[in-house]
């Protein structure tokens, strides 16, 4: 039996938009042993994934350094030594760092598909080139083009587990009387982060204008983001928005984002998941460039500036106070709400 590792660790939209390729990968190799090494956590979003036998959870959070945990080898050799043993044939590299090219070709594996990018081209048997200005499930798409495998689409989708679905669905009863709204207001890096003074202004219309309920979904520690959130919101408001922070599992919290009628949030890979799960999804763009990580599902809406600046990608220190954000207005994004929402 053929043996293929798929290398996409990290942030969870990345991993999430490999399923294009997982699946196209597939359909070539269909009797081939496909892995996927991802990171704790954001790996879980590919746990229910058909297309794939394995995920091999790989933690190296702290900037490359290789962590301990309870399953896996310590240290860069020791992983090196724990993939080798695993005897794989091929390797397709869609993370593009240097350290990911090192670390499987020092694991002994033959054949290398990968990015020719951060200088590493030299560790690749087959170098594919990097196009910036191309989506980047299409980029993915591109590694396997370049291995001869011919790609007959790029979708994204998902799929969810049955007893985390009956858990949400139970959850959820309370309030199936009215529209369900997931605003997802916080992200990463604060420099595509929408105002939160605007997300205010957004709930208290989804609440008191549309009669819909609002929910939080994310780390225990967004809920401060949301606490400030409430403050700015001074009107009474119908009801309150439900809380779910820190209470659910990646499979849990994309159960919950199926059962709604509408996403609106930053740039991150909550919104891909929403798209994926062809739930509406409002997406707001500040800095980077939706041509490259837009959500593309039939029912989404990718907010951006006409400014000059734009997209500058966080490429460089902002000289206009994030006017990219800001000029996105709480009327726009109302306006496409109630298209969506009547």
């Amino acid at each position: 039996m053929k043996k293929i590792l798929v290398v996409r660790y990290r942030f969870i939209g990345d991993t999430l938009l490999t399923v294009p390729f997982l699946r196209n990968l597939r359909k070539a190799e269909p009797d081939a042993q496909i892995d996927v090494l991802v990171s704790p956590v954001s790996g879980d979003v590919l746990k229910d994934c058909p297309y794939i036998n394995n995920l091999i959870y790989f933690d190296n959070a702290k900037k490359h350094r290789y962590e301990k945990n309870d399953s896996t080898p310590i240290g860069f050799w020791g992983w090196c030594k724990y993939l080798k043993e695993k005897k794989y044939d091929k390797a397709y590299i869609l993370k593009r760092s240097l350290s990911s090219a090192l670390l499987i070709f020092f694991s002994g594996i033959k054949e290398r598909i990968g990015f020719d990018t951060e200088f590493r081209g030299f560790l690749l048997t087959k170098r594919v080139q990097y196009k910036k200005d191309k989506h980047e499930i299409d980029c993915f798409l591109d590694v396997l083009e370049a291995d001869g495998i011919k790609t007959e689409d790029n979708y994204l989708e998902n799929w969810t587990n049955k007893v985390a679905q009956e858990k949400i669905d139970n959850l959820l009863a309370p309030y199936n009387n009215k529209k369900k709204v997931q605003v997802h207001a916080t992200s990463g890096n604060l420099k595509k982060q929408w105002p939160l003074e605007y997300f205010a202004k957004v709930i208290e219309y989804l609440v008191n204008e549309k009669d819909c309920y609002v929910f939080y979904c994310g780390a225990k520690s967004d809920e401060k983001t949301y606490e400030e959130i409430r403050t700015l919101i001074k009107t009474p408001l119908k009801h309150e928005p439900v809380n779910f922070c820190g209470k659910f599992s990646i499979e849990e919290s994309t159960c919950l984002t199926k059962k709604m009628d509408l996403m609106i949030g930053n740039d991150s890979g909550n919104l891909h998941i929403s798209s994926s799960l062809n739930v509406a999804t409002i997406a707001i763009y500040g800095p980077m460039d939706t041509k490259k990580w837009g959500v593309r599902g039939k029912h989404d809406v990718c907010l951006t500036t006409k400014l000059k600046c734009y997209p500058c990608g966080l490429k460089h220190k902002c000289k206009s106070e994030k006017a990219c954000l800001y000029s996105i207005t709480p009327d726009i994004v109302i306006s496409n709400t109630e298209q969506i929402l009547t």
